[in-house]
């Protein structure tokens, strides 16, 4: 059975760096033209290229124009709930990496349910549950954590080790909506740099994840890049192959985008490649331009004071109060942290900032009736209910 990473072999990293790096003027011209109709990879290429920079301020009108036609004046808003931080990865970028001496926990069902009141209490509806990549808290882990939070939150997704084709299934079955799966690096010279023991270092299992999420039948894959190991034009050109395939592949799924840089962390200082603000904005209009139907997501690793003047630029979705840490929203132990944020506004001013400027925050993703989950929602500590605002529109 053929995977992207049949595809991926076809392509050399470094070539492909340098066919970027050579696109002209006349060629990011064309890809525009098409105002987002059937782009190509070389149309992608193109504006991801160094000739595009001068045609920022038109990419990023454009983006707009398209995602408001596609998705209207709305963004949703998400925070990751952290379950444990216990690795077995040594990752160089990463705080949780196994050879870093900080306190380990996993959270139990109480602490899970505690976590879930915060969140819920600030309105949202839908949990990004977050883990460390350890068998330890594997399957039957994340499928307990799935059937307790499952009656309180419309919409459960996951962004975890990741897991073969019948355990996704079993937790599609517990609940399971979504899984973000990041491949960090397309880069085969730099990726086993940066992950040098653990499951995590076997670079073709990772590439192969999202096939097996969508055999797997999950409603929406996340897919993207840690900015900031390789040359970022690439790793963006490499994720918009793996989009690309992924679309025709698995049809039925839908697709989100995220553009992690790099942020401060426990353990060693790493080199870092460029990948500025203009950079991230570059990337994300280019993506909009390639594909009007990907979800593209920015996160609170990003200063407020960008996020308020690029959230037009084609996003559909931002995080908000994000904590990275297990138990971080219901206590303050910040040592446990996978990596330091940057805006660190409350869930209701960001969405207070949305509304003054035209934007509907959305507090869903998936409806519970979607997948034949109905579940009557009721708070998370059981007699003591927590009310969840109603009525707030869904992603269309």
């Amino acid at each position: 059975m053929s995977t992207f990473t049949d595809l991926w072999k076809q392509h050399d990293f470094a070539g492909v760096a340098a066919s970027i790096a050579s696109r002209t003027p006349a060629e990011v011209r064309r890809a525009l033209a098409r105002e987002g109709r059937g782009l190509s990879l070389d149309d992608l290429a193109a504006l991801l290229s160094p000739a595009a920079a001068p045609f920022l301020e038109e990419m990023a009108a454009l983006s707009h124009r398209l995602t408001v036609e596609r998705f209207g004046r709305t963004m949703q808003l998400y925070a990751p709930m952290y379950l444990t931080n216990v690795c077995a990865n040594i990752c160089t970028y990463c705080g949780f990496s196994a050879e870093n001496r900080i306190p380990r926990k996993a959270l139990n069902d109480g602490e899970i349910l505690a976590e879930a009141e915060v969140l819920a209490r600030h309105g949202f509806k839908h949990v990004l549950l977050v883990t460390g990549e350890s068998t330890r808290y594997g399957v039957a882990y994340l499928e307990n954590a799935l059937r307790v939070l499952r009656p309180h939150f419309s919409g459960l997704s996951i962004e975890v080790q990741p897991l073969d084709q019948p355990e996704y299934e079993t937790l599609v079955a517990a609940g399971l909506s979504a899984v973000l799966v990041y491949q960090e690096s397309y880069d085969p010279a730099v990726y086993p740099k940066h992950h040098l023991k653990g499951p995590k270092a076997d670079m073709a299992y990772r590439l192969e994840t999202p096939d097996r999420l969508g055999r797997a039948g999950v409603k929406k894959i996340g897919l993207g890049a840690l900015y900031g190991l390789s040359d970022w034009r690439a790793e963006a050109w490499f994720t918009g192959l793996h989009l690309h395939y992924l679309e025709r592949h698995y049809w039925r799924t839908r697709y989100s985008l995220s553009f992690p840089r790099l942020r401060p962390h426990e353990g060693k200082d790493i080199a870092v490649t460029p990948f500025g603000e203009r950079d991230l904005v570059q990337a994300a209009c280019a993506f909009r331009l390639f594909s009007g139907e990907v979800e593209l997501s920015l996160s609170t690793r990003e200063s407020p004071e960008f996020r308020n003047h690029a959230h037009r630029l084609g996003f559909t979705s931002m995080s908000a109060g994000s904590k990275t840490n297990p138990g971080g929203y219901a206590n303050a132990e910040e040592s446990l942290e996978q990596f330091a944020i940057s805006d660190e506004r409350g869930p209701e001013e960001v969405a207070a900032f949305l509304r003054a400027h035209g934007y509907e925050p959305v507090w869903k993703d998936w409806d519970s009736t979607y997948d034949g989950q109905d579940l009557p929602q009721k708070g998370p500590e059981g007699a003591k209910k927590t009310k969840v605002p109603e009525g707030d529109p869904v992603t269309v």
